[in-house]
């Protein structure tokens, strides 16, 4: 990762997103005093949420709470946050230069990717429209504020059957609607069946509710089978498009996940000087899972800026024309 060029990039470090990920980076670079630009499209995955839960120090807050905390703790160390949308991303010889959506440029040493995904939901009525509060994702996020309830499991994958036995955890009144992936093997069915779980075979036409509250789900015969929450996934599909022209190597997540960018355990990209992280590369993981992805990035990036900086300043001046030396806030 050692720059080849005189031309100093404007910043040591862009963040593309600014959510729990992409802001845990930039505090760990600006507390090592470094030029951080974050650049925020203000629509994170968890938006249709009032609350998280699971994350230690901040149950029951809001997402939109967390961020604002967040912006507010990386902006005393120096980061500037910008709103906007990165739409492409070029390989230079000094760096990275980075267009935002309007056609601004910004130049990097490094990117870290933190644009999260979008849940792309079936096309049944009612779904869409109570995301984040009667229809569910994730047991651990939301299964205590529906325990003890009438829960539905909308099978859009073969994973659904593994959401059903976490649903059951939390309730012993558990249906799976299995029309969207037909029946399930014999051998599932009857360990569903074994703890009381109902498997509802025909299509799913409409999920009935009221405002915030839905009240059950009418299939294809005309039944309408009462429930107080749903959960399911939709089609996952991560907001990477800007770093098509790159090719960087890819890796199909199992269970039907699709095609997510490949990372090493830091986060690294097969670019040395881009990363990526949080749902934008791993789909499950939640708050606090993004949370350390975005920390452990945030030192790694800057530990690759630092042994950058000693080699710029170590090389001989005539094998590096016009070099500098360090461009840290302490150089």
């Amino acid at each position: 990762m050692t720059a080849s060029s005189s031309s100093s990039p404007d910043w040591d470090a862009i963040v593309a997103g600014g959510s729990a990920a992409g802001l845990s980076a930039a505090l760990m670079l600006g507390r090592s005093r470094r030029r951080v630009l974050v650049i925020d499209a203000g629509a994170p995955r968890n938006r249709f949420a009032q609350h998280m839960h699971g994350v230690l120090g901040n149950e029951g807050t809001s997402p939109t709470e967390l961020v604002r905390r967040g912006r507010a703790e990386v902006a005393a160390y120096g980061v500037e946050l910008r709103d906007g949308t990165v739409e492409h991303v070029a390989s230079t010889d000094a760096g990275l230069t980075v267009t935002l959506a309007g056609g601004a440029t910004e130049r990097s040493r490094a990117l870290i990717v933190a644009t999260g995904i979008t849940d792309a939901l079936p096309d049944i009525p009612g779904l869409a429209e109570h995301w984040g509060t009667g229809v569910l994702h994730c047991p651990y996020c939301h299964g205590w504020e529906v325990r003890d309830r009438r829960i539905g499991v909308l099978a859009t994958t073969p994973m659904a059957a593994h959401q059903a036995q976490l649903v059951r955890q939390l309730s012993d009144r558990v249906v799976l609607f299995s029309g969207v992936i037909g029946d399930p093997e014999p051998a599932v069915e009857q360990r569903l069946r074994s703890r009381g779980i109902e498997i509802v075979a025909d299509p799913v036409l409409e999920v009935i509710g009221d405002g915030t509250t839905i009240s059950g789900v009418r299939t294809a015969d005309g039944h309408v089978t009462e429930i107080d929450a749903i959960f399911t996934a939709g089609a996952l599909r991560p907001h990477d498009g800007f770093l098509e022209g790159l090719d960087l190597p890819r890796t199909e997540q199992p269970f039907g996940f699709g095609s997510f960018i490949t990372v090493d355990p830091t986060g690294r990209t097969g670019h040395d000087r881009i990363w990526a992280i949080g749902n934008v590369v791993s789909p499950m993981a939640n708050v606090p899972m993004a949370m350390a992805a975005g920390a452990m990035t945030g030192a790694v990036v800057n530990g690759a800026l630092v042994e950058e900086d000693f080699d710029l300043a170590a090389a001989p001046t005539e094998a590096l024309p016009g070099a500098s030396g360090a461009r840290g806030a302490a150089a």
